[in-house]
């Protein structure tokens, strides 16, 4: 059985709308798995879906990553934390 949408479509999908061309947004499962499990968490606890009800997508895993590969919610970038007590550097 195919799974649709695909991992390598959802990447591509997610890093379709970044601002900055040389670093994607994901780049592996493991991103796209973490966001689409936490959006499905939220939508278990109460959060209203952001996409249409459809039929065939009602289990809130399957609504999350329909918002996911439509771009209604958004993947942002792992931002590196500074180390505690230095001060952010000013570039």
């Amino acid at each position: 059985m195919m799974i649709h949408p695909s991992y390598k479509e959802m990447i591509t999908a997610v890093n379709q709308e970044r601002e900055d061309d040389t670093v994607p947004v994901v780049s592996s499962r493991y991103s796209i798995v973490m966001a689409t499990a936490k959006r499905a968490r939220q939508i278990i606890d109460g959060d209203e879906p952001m996409v249409t009800d459809s039929p065939e997508k009602t289990k809130p895993l399957s609504i999350a990553v329909e918002e996911v590969y439509e771009g209604v919610v958004k993947i942002l970038p792992d931002v590196p934390a500074e180390p505690a007590g230095q001060a952010p550097s000013a570039e």
